[in-house]
């Protein structure tokens, strides 16, 4: 797969970036706040199109398995969808536990943030997700710069040209133009060192 490097200066692709990111910053918030409701740091996780949240990492041991699935590799155990009763308990201790079950429940569908869409903002941008679905894609901001890593290539002529035709195309950023793979890589070291500070 070939790799493909563009910047945009066009103030409403910068924006839309940076749009991304706020969100981002704002959907991590909330997943440290949930956390804090559950006693344990919750995984962030992504797949292809967004980004949710993960298990929570909690200190215990088997006694936790009534309400939460085994940890994983990493420590992290994901809410049961309902308790797991242990047999020879009394109704009262059932009804108990299952009361507790739906307590945790609520707590976490109050505060556990919903997903966040990374393709909306690509869409936004006029990115045909089909193609970063098969090829990939990252973008991020830099000073007034948005930067953007591609698995295919973009072409404002040949988008131009395929949306008269009425084919498919792989879009076309505003005001995109191909970079070097060095300026780019020297862009990336540059926010990394920018978002590492305290």
């Amino acid at each position: 797969m070939a790799d493909y490097f563009y910047k945009s200066n066009e103030p409403a692709a910068v924006a839309i970036v940076r749009s991304f990111y706020v969100q981002k910053d704002a959907f991590n918030a909330l997943l440290e706040a949930l956390g804090v409701h559950f006693g344990g740091k919750v995984a962030p996780m992504r797949d292809l199109t967004s980004h949710f949240a993960g298990g929570v990492k909690l200190a215990g041991g088997s006694e936790l398995d009534v309400h939460w699935c085994r940890a994983d590799e990493h420590g992290y155990r994901l809410l049961r969808s309902a308790a797991k009763l242990a047999k020879g308990l009394s109704k009262e201790d059932r009804a108990a536990i299952r009361a507790e079950h739906e307590h945790l429940v609520a707590l976490w569908a109050e505060h556990c943030p919903g997903r966040l869409s990374t393709h909306e903002y690509w869409k936004r941008l006029g990115v045909n997700t089909g193609n970063l679905l098969m090829c990939g894609g990252v973008k991020f901001e830099l000073d007034g710069t948005a930067y953007f890593h591609l698995g295919f290539q973009i072409s404002e002529a040949e988008h131009m040209a395929k949306v008269a035709a009425g084919k498919p195309t792989s879009g076309w950023i505003d005001g995109a133009v191909e970079i070097l793979a060095s300026e780019y890589e020297a862009a990336r070291e540059a926010k990394n060192a920018q978002t590492a500070k305290p």
